[in-house]
């Protein structure tokens, strides 16, 4: 039970206990889960290198727009040597590229440590991971030499490029790579390794009653409500929930509420929160009864007594929820289908005019929309395997008309390895078949749902880029596809391209009103449809224009991958046991 102070008896908002800021896991063995609820920790080691150790801060998994934050540890063995008489005195240099840009920018550097060739770093990194971008990393080492900051004084020991969805999205989220750099000389193994980090994760279902509070009312008795207040660094407080009015009563029980931590008390268990009693009155002028302080960590140890005007605490419950980076740490693969039209439309692929035109010098806008997607989602997909499909065309050599045909010619096995093999069978395919029509969906819709019907366990998720010039023919036939679709792991990314009107399409993206077939609606909202010509970039900037229609295309996946998950009560399985470098025994003759 909590006593009810008057406002001259209240405690200095702030931390209470005079308690470090963020309490460790193993100090509060209350909670069986850590707190935030995207963190993320991308650790790094290098074999016949080094090891980079990196913490990020608290992450913000805040989906449709995966936000987290990364922490980093660097490891290398046998770390190339370049100093003649000691060991090599080694540095991890992190750069970053910006969306739309390729200048590499430094982001930060571990510290360095002398006269070794297997370095664990601590220095630690902070990163914010986005599902929906491609965010390029080059990890750059050096043997420091001097004291100067300029790198160009010291020794390079080679460097490792990658993508941070190229850590996540590996078995275990553990990339292995080789480091490069410098010819002739093997520089060592880079091993990154991506862990989400626990903060503000979990969510507190929480329930209060109270017991002879003050009577405000003239001709009845109290109408109270709670107030609670989160303490701020500059000891102002921030309210984060209010509860309903309980009517013409001095002795309330609450309906329990759910709140995350994040908003409760920032992630911190020791920070301030307040709780005030308030009197409801109707012209908003409440009357107030009292308040009383307490903290996360008070709260999840229970019931306390305190004075003649008691609140309590009748349960505190604490859940955890999953992240999409739990499923892929877990094993769940992401696998990536498109489906490319070829109807007449687009115009003849050999004039200038046509959207299927090759051109030599730059892709045309479905190259431009199949690499902006294909590239980000090719790193949650281990054997980069990928079938990619056409629709709309005349095929040789009897001229027979598709809406489910193999861009690379092999209907028994229509996989192309990378998006670059994609890209390769794409232009085959505009060689060899005739633009034809008309421009069904469905087809290629149920050849996907066929696969993910029969992976429903959750190790498998599926998504089908859809790249189309015109208006849907088989608006119907769609809808039901969609329909039966949305019961399955898959999600269906539509890019409009060219200059038509694609107002029936908004129709199959359910945002405002959820798709229905014959009376069934569908159980999620699967599809996200943009038209390309929203993201190009004025300036003729293609990078800019795919990383845009990338983000936006992408963003909802996440949230989608969730929302099957849950309906279907699949939970993470474990991820991967932490990769643990073999000890290296030193062996002396005497």
């Amino acid at each position: 039970m909590f006593g009810l102070e008057k406002p001259a008896g209240q405690q200095k908002p702030g931390r209470s206990g005079g308690l470090p800021k963020m309490a460790s896991v193993g100090d509060f063995n209350v909670l069986s889960s850590s707190i935030p609820a995207t963190k993320v920790e991308l650790s790094v080691s290098c074999r016949g290198g080094f090891a980079l150790d990196t913490d990020y801060g608290p992450l913000n998994l805040l989906l449709p727009a995966m936000f987290v934050n990364l922490c980093s540890y660097v490891s290398f063995r046998n770390l190339l040597d370049r100093d003649t008489f000691s060991k090599s005195d080694p540095i991890c240099v992190l750069y970053t590229q910006a969306i739309g840009n390729k200048e590499w920018r430094e982001f930060g550097r571990t510290e360095v440590i002398d006269n070794t060739l297997n370095p664990d770093f601590v220095r630690k990194f902070i990163m914010d991971y986005f599902f929906e971008e491609r965010e390029n990393l080059r990890f750059d080492f050096y043997d420091v030499d001097s004291k100067s900051p300029n790198l160009s004084k010291h020794d390079f020991l080679g460097q490792m490029f990658c993508t941070l969805g190229e850590i996540v999205g590996s078995q275990g989220s553990r990339l292995e790579k080789s480091i490069v750099g410098i010819p002739g000389k093997k520089c060592g193994t880079v091993i990154v390794t991506a862990e989400e980090l626990g903060c503000c994760r979990d969510s507190v279902l929480m329930q209060f009653c109270a017991n002879k509070l003050d009577k405000k009312d003239f001709f009845g008795k109290s109408d109270p409500f709670l107030v609670f207040l989160r303490s701020n660094e500059d000891g102002s407080f921030t309210i984060c929930h209010k509860t309903e009015v309980v009517k013409n009563t001095l002795n309330p029980v609450w309906q329990a509420f759910k709140i995350s931590v994040r908003a409760l008390c920032n992630g911190d268990y020791d920070r301030t929160i307040k709780v005030e009693v308030y009197d409801w009155d109707r012209d908003g002028s409440h009357d107030f009864i009292g308040e009383f302080t307490t903290s996360y960590r008070e709260l999840s140890r229970g019931q306390s007594q305190f004075n003649v005007y008691e609140v309590t605490l009748l349960s505190f419950l604490i859940e955890t929820e999953v992240s999409f980076l739990d499923y892929i740490k877990g094993g769940t693969q992401i696998n990536f289908t498109v489906a490319i039209d070829f109807t007449a439309s687009n115009g003849n692929p050999s004039q200038p005019t046509s959207l299927h035109y090759m051109n030599p010098y730059q892709l045309n806008a479905y190259g431009m929309a199949l690499k902006a997607v294909g590239e980000i989602i090719q790193d949650y997909d281990s054997d980069k395997m990928f079938p990619a499909l056409g629709f709309g065309a005349r095929l040789p050599p009897d001229g027979r008309v598709s809406h489910e045909f193999a861009l690379n010619g092999n209907p028994q096995n229509p996989y192309c390895h990378g998006i670059d093999g994609v890209m390769e069978a794409y232009y085959r395919s505009l060689k060899s078949v005739q633009l034809y029509g008309p421009t069904n969906f469905a087809p290629v819709i149920n050849h996907v749902a066929r696969y993910a019907a029969s992976v429903k366990d959750g190790s498998q998720y599926f998504v089908l880029l859809i790249i189309t010039d015109g208006v849907i023919s088989d608006m119907a036939q769609t809808k039901e596809s969609i329909v039966n679709a949305s019961k399955l792991p898959m999600s269906i990314i539509i890019v409009g391209v060219g200059p038509a009107e694609f107002d029936a399409m908004e129709e199959l993206d359910g945002d405002v009103v959820r798709i229905s077939s014959r009376g069934k609606f569908a159980e999620r909202d699967i599809v996200q449809f943009v038209p390309f010509r929203d993201y190009i970039d004025r300036s003729g900037n293609h990078v800019l224009s795919m990383a845009r229609l990338a983000k936006d295309v992408l963003a909802e996946i996440p949230e989608q991958f969730l929302s099957y998950m849950r309906v279907r009560g699949i939970k993470p399985l474990p991820a991967p046991p932490p990769y643990t470098p073999p000890i290296h025994v030193l062996q002396t003759q005497i």
